[in-house]
């Protein structure tokens, strides 16, 4: 039986050992590329989240924020590259256009952008939103699909989250 096509996801995060695990799943289905929009408030985990994804898909080297170069890239055990984004000190999108974000647009390229309404139009559009808040003392996730790979990647996740509990 085909699970229905879907459109987000919500999953609760009681700690950040929660969030490196969702995605430490998420990471085999990435493994071909995507734009991954990581949303949320100032401590809710999007660092935490992308450093957890980049180290599943074979990055060895320590992951640094981008918070202050803006962008880290990191070759894959796949054979493409992820890049890694930081634009919370970004004002407005013209100041993206000096970093040469054309690579960004490379076919199999991993795109994680954290703060990216910052810098949406500068931005390739978004396979998927992760929005992370606070809830209490834990933190919850929201996963909204904006292409066809993207519903295919909730369709699996949620398959794979149903199958470990």
């Amino acid at each position: 039986m085909a699970l229905p096509e879907m459109e987000s996801l919500r999953c609760a995060l009681p700690d950040a050992e929660a969030t490196q695990a969702l995605a430490q799943r998420m990471a085999p289905l990435l493994v071909g590329g995507g734009v991954v929009w990581l949303q949320g408030d100032l401590g809710a985990g999007k660092t935490t989240f992308a450093r957890a994804l980049l180290q599943a898909l074979g990055v060895d080297e320590r992951v640094k924020s981008p918070t202050y170069s803006l962008v880290e890239s990191y070759p894959l055990r796949a054979g493409n590259n992820a890049w890694h984004l930081d634009l919370y000190r970004i004002a407005a999108a013209e100041e993206l256009d000096y970093l040469g974000l054309e690579a960004l647009r490379e076919s199999g390229a991993l795109v994680l952008v954290e703060w990216p309404e910052h810098g949406a139009r500068a931005l390739p559009p978004a396979d998927l939103h992760l929005h992370l808040s606070h809830v209490g003392e834990a933190r919850a996730a929201l996963l909204s699909a904006r292409s066809a790979r993207a519903h295919a990647w909730l369709q699996a996740l949620a398959c794979i989250m149903k199958t470990r509990r």
